[in-house]
């Protein structure tokens, strides 16, 4: 990221300073926020924003309004309390995105406060990349810094737009996400061991294909794998598959193998007569799958040959779960694939978003990773080489 400019370069005293984050974060019926990775992510961003000086505004969204104003469900009053016990200062919820009276809020700022500003998707026009959102945005500030790698691969006004209206930086949590996820990509300490689990082949698709090009070993687990067990010509009962990307697995199989690349599908699995957690399982060969049951994860042998192969790497990229971890009779084979992880202190291990980072902490083995990226959707297009709007918009306006 040599050109594009880092908040260091930043004179921040007395600025003000319109900083993206990503703060969407779960929270519970009584209003408490149940994972503050996310907002933790930040703290080191906006704590060198204080500790300079500035006035910081902080924009992020949480879950999915419809745009059309204020909704209590998806208010950042939760997010604010954690905020404000995390950082140890108040923190100035808007209710207003724009506007006089949010103007009003932050011509009161003294240097080192905080103002959130409500869920910034309340307005339709942030998804939309509205100029005219955008600037209005931009006149609330001086500066503006991107910190949301979550939100990274999103077009939107408060991700890409406002870059156009003021000089802008990239946040410690940004820059640190591109490093390390290109660093991997680009010069992996070997063996480059890739887990990749989730629901369907069609979304991880671009991904597998990249990763092909990347890794020594690619493991495949969750819901996708019954693709490829079909693409081996197995029945995979009432699993999930995609009959339209048989073909397309098929032909990953038929890559890896013209590579080199040591791809890993199970060699047995739990299914169930049901998607219940009281559902009757068993464990069963991928060659004998009944046609009446659903695999809903990898099995103990499937387990096994995976955690050998985690064992052997120097860099480990994982993302996606190997089962419905979220249901306690299928969530040993992510379990045993988040121990390999984590027992592997020689490896780089990089845990590349989403439901990944959801099972770690589960487990409580977060602090045994080197690394656990805040963007699930950012990370895939990553990896993938796409281009993150978010980032890009940075190196147009640093140029």
């Amino acid at each position: 990221m040599a050109d594009i400019a880092s908040i260091d370069s930043l004179d921040a005293a007395g600025k003000k300073v319109l900083v993206r984050v990503d703060f969407n974060a779960p929270v519970d019926g009584e209003g408490n926020v149940t994972d503050d990775t996310r907002l933790r992510a930040a703290l080191p961003t906006i704590n060198k924003l204080i500790n300079d000086g500035a006035k910081v505004i902080l924009a992020s969204h949480r879950g999915r309004p419809a745009g059309t104003g204020y909704e209590e469900a998806f208010s950042l009053g939760p997010i604010a309390r954690r905020l404000q016990e995390l950082l140890g200062r108040d923190i100035v919820l808007t209710r207003d995105l724009i506007g006089p009276n949010v103007a009003e809020v932050v011509d009161a700022m003294g240097n080192g406060d905080v103002v959130l500003l409500e869920n910034i998707r309340f307005d339709k026009r942030e998804k939309k990349n509205d100029p005219e959102f955008a600037r209005a945005l931009a006149d609330l500030a001086d500066v503006y810094v991107n910190d949301a790698f979550g939100t990274a691969h999103r077009a939107h006004a408060s991700t890409a737009g406002v870059a156009e209206y003021l000089p802008s930086y990239a946040g410690y949590l940004l820059q640190k996400e591109v490093a390390t996820l290109t660093g991997m990509l680009d010069n992996p300490r070997r063996p480059f061991v890739a887990i990749l689990g989730g629901s369907k082949v069609s979304d991880k698709i671009k991904v597998i294909d990249a990763l092909m090009d990347k890794a020594d070993v690619l493991i495949i687990g969750g819901g996708m794998c019954f693709t490829f067990l079909l693409a081996q010509g197995y029945s995979v009962g009432t699993s999930l598959k995609e009959d339209d990307w048989v073909e397309r697995a098929g032909q990953m199989i038929q890559k890896a193998a013209d590579k080199g690349v040591k791809l890993l599908l199970p060699v047995d699995v739990v299914v169930a007569d049901r998607f219940a957690e009281d559902a009757e399982t068993a464990t069963v060969s991928v060659d004998a799958i009944p046609d009446d049951m659903m695999g809903l994860d990898i099995g103990p042998d499937t387990a096994a040959i995976y955690a050998e192969a985690i064992g052997g790497a120097a860099t480990v990229f994982w993302n996606g779960p190997m089962g419905v971890f979220e249901m306690k009779p299928f969530e040993a084979g992510t379990l045993a694939v988040a121990n390999a992880v984590a027992e592997n202190q020689d490896a780089d291990t990089i845990i590349g978003g989403g439901d990944s980072v959801a099972a770690v902490n589960k487990f409580n083995l977060a602090d045994a990773m080197t690394f656990i990226s805040t963007g699930g959707g950012a990370s895939m297009e990553l990896v993938q080489g796409e281009a993150l709007p978010g980032v890009e918009a940075l190196r147009v306006t640093a140029a």
